[in-house]
């Protein structure tokens, strides 16, 4: 007896988790049902995208492009919404089982939420949602007995190496970072290095923002807030080492000493599928890793004091409250700056650590509390532009 479909919402799927995701689902048409895709502006993919896998719904965040993606798929039978609120409401249809938030930042926040109260399963790519408002998520998840499977490589990792050992404390997890293009750099290199070099990871192929945030350490950070929440640790268990080759995807230490590790060729499309598919593992093509192509492993310490995006969010972590909504916001809108080729890549770091010292926290905070953080932290930051 077959099992039933599983019936798939991916928010952002123009992007590149999203665009993955469905290469995931187009290999498995006998065990996923694809409900729901949104994208934020990029109205031509989400077409192309509607067009092949009929889904019931699509979003275009983008109310001016409402009209084109309207009447692109008018012949079809597929419901056309727009606008930020579309996304909190389509994730409550009953044949979502599953709603995988690949949407970029902080905009995946509100979703993530209206999903959960929804009661679907999370399959969460946006860390941003839990570093904005980890203690407000974790709480609504439990409280709605809803499980949240991550996306992310390093966190897939750990919960990979977890399977079969819950109930056994964990002593401290190891998050691996490739240490980006500028490894070894100096600050004075760093002052001097262009968007295009920045652009350009070393092993992982990601959208802007998240290259961006991978060359300054900043996504590094962003996972060590997430992890925290995600297996309920404090920062002194969560390490991060660089691993330049990207086949240990990160590491578990357990309270007798023993260590387990998840390996595997760079391929975001394996975590992708672990958490669309889990607890079962499907057969796929991908390509097989093989220890005679990498002799050595390496791992070194990252520097936090010429990158020092990985010590804020430390700091935050530590802090607590609504310290990492506003660093998240203030990288943001820095990013989004270095794209636009308006500030130096070091100008990220100083907007960061401004904004922070700047905002103060809000402990226990409620919603309101996050998004007013968020609305703050990105005004300061923008004046410091």
């Amino acid at each position: 007896m077959s099992l039933p479909k599983k019936g798939v919402a991916i928010l952002g799927s123009t992007g590149s988790i999203g665009t993955q995701a469905l290469e995931v689902i187009d290999a498995y048409p006998e065990k996923f049902d694809l409900q729901v895709i949104t994208a934020n502006k990029n109205a031509d993919l989400l077409i192309k995208q509607a067009l092949k896998f009929q889904p019931k719904a699509v979003v275009i965040v983008d109310e001016s492009k409402f009209t084109m993606v309207k009447d692109a798929l008018w012949n079809e039978d597929i419901h056309v919404f727009a606008g930020s609120n579309a996304l909190k409401q389509v994730v409550e249809y009953n044949e979502v089982d599953v709603v995988l938030t690949a949407m970029v930042g902080y905009a995946g926040l509100e979703p993530t939420l209206a999903a959960i109260y929804a009661k679907k399963t999370i399959a969460l790519a946006n860390k941003e949602t839990l570093v904005v408002a980890g203690e407000l998520i974790t709480m609504e998840a439990k409280a709605a007995g809803v499980n949240i499977y991550p996306v992310d490589s390093e966190h897939s990792a750990i919960f990979q190496c977890l399977a079969g050992e819950f109930h056994n404390p964990v002593e401290k997890i190891y998050l691996t970072a490739s240490g980006g293009p500028f490894r070894g750099y100096n600050q004075e290199q760093l002052a001097s290095v262009t968007k295009q070099q920045a652009l350009k990871h070393p092993n992982w192929e990601m959208g802007a923002k998240i290259t961006i945030d991978s060359a300054s350490l900043m996504n590094k950070g962003l996972e060590v807030i997430e992890a925290k929440w995600l297996f309920n640790l404090s920062a002194g268990q969560i390490d991060v080492i660089v691993h330049p080759q990207s086949i240990i995807h990160s590491i578990i230490q357990f309270q007798d000493g023993s260590m387990k590790a998840q390996m595997g060729l760079p391929d975001m499309k394996l975590p992708i599928q672990y958490a669309l598919t889990y607890p079962d593992r499907f057969k796929t093509d991908f390509e097989r890793f093989n220890f005679m192509d990498y002799p050595e492993l390496t791992f070194e310490q990252p520097d936090k004091e010429t990158f020092i995006n990985l010590k804020l969010a430390y700091n935050a972590m530590e802090e607590g409250g609504t310290k990492a909504c506003a660093l998240n916001a203030a990288n943001e809108i820095a990013v989004e700056a270095f794209l636009r080729e308006r500030i130096s890549f070091t100008d990220i770091f100083k907007i960061n650590e401004e904004t922070m010292l700047k905002l103060s926290s809000v402990n226990q905070p409620s919603l309101s509390d996050y998004i007013e953080t968020d609305m703050e932290a990105r005004r300061f930051a923008t004046s410091l532009i």
